[in-house]
């Protein structure tokens, strides 16, 4: 059966069995919105623009044939008064509400589930209004990062944002799950640097810190805004940049000579000055040697927040087997754009255009690229994470090294801690991976064929990696990401008990687990929101 007519099958199966949830909904939503029309933002999957909002809404192609339920309606609300209507409509009817931010869940939580459901989708969420007197920004949380990053350029060269690398992330997702990228050792992760929020509840009140309170401000900040109700706008703290930084990338193949500056990477990367973030990257080159063989890349990446002049003094103590000159940090980027194992790439450029080369642009690249809806769902992926409080040693690297040369296309992204990341209390917001955390590292397997089952050769492979891991990553709990989803750590049972929970809460949380759990209870207490990994309530 071809994917287009399995697609149609379980649509129409579905659509027999929920059109009176179908008209209650619209029934409901008619009675309870400002709007002449409710179909301007409420697309059932009869609208022509039901497929492609879903569609946009899949970053990751696996779950374009899920069996999981379609949403009845997709609701992309304009204001307020529709978010309400849509939140206690789906309360009324005992639907079940997923939020979309920008779509990068790794486990798709926010456009599937198993149970009718309504997506509520953040795209018409869009204002940003900067204020460079007081250095912070308002923004709605539909706002992806790279039109974040390009609102901030347009206004100042020396302000930031310490958020993700990849423009089409939801500011709504990634914030209230933490958040870091090339700017967390000198400011922190994105959660870090929220000053106020607005939020609606289970009940459609909205409230901002002041009448949320400081436990409910503190779970959405790094605990994930959609066990707890529906986050509508961030205030922002800016960062001062410097009017001219310096990104580079210098590409190595991993063999017993390379290993030797991964061990050193491990022991100083945490420790460097924090305006240098080196991360490492590791993948396959299938075409560079002879015969075809695979070769295993490590690219030492990072940014400088300062010129070359002083990044390349600094950098070639602790590495001077890059060769790094200042000379190649100035020369035109256009000529350093091809990718290859045997090259380096240096730029000293404006803040904005380290975003685009951190995106995989070169900094030629028009910055309009940062705020265009470009989304091809071509790949399927899985993704996993660990924290490291201790070094991988060499017999960890062998191994690592071995099983990436029998998967096609591998990845691990290692990201550096230290610096300001090292200063907060793993109290202060509910992600905990503070002092002590080395680096994070980012699992990610992809394939070009979609395959019905979620036990394909690659999610094996992926799990396989994750487990020969487990010697080498931090214990007591073993720690993961929650903005990398992975549901093979555990998910809610049918009671969503807290008990249960905690074997996946816990490694995501640790011990602020339970105060999540405590403010779950009390903001949402018949658990209306809620998903696989969602903060259960505490009793």
């Amino acid at each position: 059966m071809s994917k287009l007519a399995l697609h149609t099958l379980v649509l129409t199966s579905f659509l027999l069995a929920t059109c009176n949830a179908d008209e209650d909904f619209l029934w409901c939503m008619s009675r309870n919105s400002n709007a002449n029309n409710i179909r301007t933002y409420v697309y059932s999957p009869h609208s022509p623009k039901y497929s492609s909002l879903l569609k946009y809404a899949q970053k990751n192609s696996r779950w374009l044939n899920s069996p999981s339920a379609l949403p009845l309606f997709i609701v992309a609300p304009y204001d307020d008064l529709q978010m309400k209507a849509t939140i206690l409509c789906s309360k009324k009817l005992d639907l079940q509400v997923r939020v979309k931010s920008g779509g990068h869940d790794y486990e798709g939580l926010s456009f599937r589930s198993p149970t009718p459901f309504i997506m509520i989708d953040l795209c018409n969420l869009q204002s940003i209004n900067i204020n460079l007197i007081d250095e912070t920004a308002w923004i709605k949380t539909g706002v992806t990062l790279g039109q974040l990053y390009h609102a901030i350029a347009q206004k100042s060269k020396t302000h930031a944002f310490p958020g993700g690398l990849y423009p089409t992330v939801g500011s709504g997702g990634l914030i209230s799950g933490g958040g870091f990228g090339a700017l967390l050792r000198k400011y922190g992760l994105a959660a870090d640097n929220v000053l106020d929020a607005v939020f609606m509840d289970v009940n459609g009140q909205i409230l901002d810190r002041k009448t949320m309170g400081e436990d409910l401000f503190w779970a959405l900040r790094g605990g994930g805004g959609a066990s707890f109700g529906v986050i509508l706008a961030w205030k922002l703290k800016l960062a001062r940049v410097p009017e001219e930084v310096t990104a580079f990338t210098v590409h190595k193949k991993l063999d017993a000579e390379n290993v030797k500056l991964l061990q050193r990477w491990q022991n100083v990367a945490y420790q460097f000055p924090e305006d240098l973030f080196l991360r490492v990257i590791l993948q396959n080159l299938p075409s560079v040697a002879p015969c075809g063989r695979k070769i295993v890349q490590i690219s030492f990446q990072g940014l400088f927040l300062g010129t070359a002049d002083k990044f390349v003094p600094l950098i070639n103590q602790s590495f001077p087997e890059f060769e790094l000159e200042i000379k190649d940090c100035l020369q035109d980027p256009i000529g350093q754009s091809e990718k290859s194992w045997i090259k380096k790439q240096c730029h000293q450029v404006p803040w904005i255009k380290s975003v685009l080369y951190f995106a995989g642009k070169t900094p030629k690249e028009p910055l309009e690229y940062l705020v265009s809806k470009n989304s091809s769902n071509t790949s399927y992926m899985k993704g996993k994470s660990d924290f490291l409080t201790t070094p991988i040693p060499d017999e960890g690297w062998k191994m690592i090294g071995k099983m990436f040369l029998e998967e096609e296309s591998p990845l691990m992204i290692l990201d550096p801690f230290g610096g300001r990341m090292s200063q907060i209390s793993e109290f202060e917001l509910p992600f905990p991976h503070r002092n002590g955390t080395l680096y994070n590292i980012q699992y990610l397997v992809s394939w070009k064929k979609n395959e019905l089952s979620q036990k394909n050769e690659h999610i094996e492979w992926i799990r396989n990696l994750h487990q020969k891991m487990e010697p080498y990553v931090s214990q007591s709990p073993r720690g993961a990401y929650f903005n990398y989803k992975d549901l093979d750590l555990g998910v809610n049972g049918e009671e969503y008990e807290y008990k249960q929970a905690k074997t996946w809460g816990e490694m995501y949380f640790k011990h602020n687990f339970e105060r999540l759990a405590r403010v779950k209870s009390k903001v949402d207490p018949c658990n209306f929101f809620r998903n696989e990994q969602s903060i259960p309530l505490l009793w």
